[in-house]
């Protein structure tokens, strides 16, 4: 499947609700999930309750859905996703909540939750154009995985832009979630343990679905 280049926003609406994918847009009153009362399409059916179908869903589309869901949050295309998927299932405990593990300790989600990008899709961009260091070290891959310990410097000159993309946001909207820390006089970000569902954005995903899907 190709990168979805597209309005992000179309894609909270087609899943009925707010995925958070536009950053700071996504906590204000412009949020066209919030505004809109439909899916987009030109035949598109009213957001609500259940996926915003009229009719109940089948039992694959109710799973497709959490997959489409999770995907979207960290976005990833289908072959990606599968990939992490399958070395969820590898792994030691429950393939789902390993699977939201991986996807949690991506670089570009870590670097968006610690308020240094404005969304993940920024995320993506910057690590790519090598932002930032782990350890020191230069990481130009948005999918590298952190390890509880590791530390995330912003470099010199993202921290001296005025554009509207400076790593220490003081505009930024949540703070970051437990297992994570910011040191804002020394802007360093840090793992600081390994983070629990609830604490991810895939907080308010099925993975059983998910796996359930993929095991079919």
């Amino acid at each position: 499947m190709a990168k979805y280049l597209g309005s992000v926003c179309k894609l909270c609406r087609r899943e009925g609700e707010k995925l958070f994918l536009k950053g700071s847009r996504c906590f204000g009153n412009k949020c066209p999930v919030e505004g809109k009362a439909r899916k987009p399409g030109q035949h598109g059916t009213p957001i609500g309750a259940g996926g915003g179908r009229r009719s109940k869903q089948s039992e694959y589309a109710l799973r497709l859905r959490e997959k489409q869901k999770a995907k979207r949050i960290a976005g990833l295309t289908e072959a990606q996703f599968y990939n992490y998927f399958k070395k969820a299932s590898k792994m030691k405990g429950l393939t789902g909540l390993n699977l939201i593990y991986l996807l949690s300790m991506r670089l570009d989600n870590v670097v968006y939750l610690l308020g240094l990008a404005p969304s993940r899709r920024a995320a993506r961009e910057l690590v790519t154009h090598g932002h930032y260091k782990v350890n020191g070290k230069k990481i130009t891959a948005p999918g590298y995985n952190l390890s509880p310990g590791d530390k995330i410097v912003p470099s010199a000159k993202l921290l001296s832009e005025t554009s509207g993309i400076p790593a220490a946001r003081e505009d930024y909207s949540v703070s970051p979630p437990a297992w994570l820390s910011y040191d804002k006089s020394a802007h360093t970000g840090s793992v600081v343990s390994a983070p629990a569902k609830e604490q991810t954005p895939y907080a308010g995903i099925n993975e059983q679905y998910i796996v359930e899907l993929y095991s079919k």
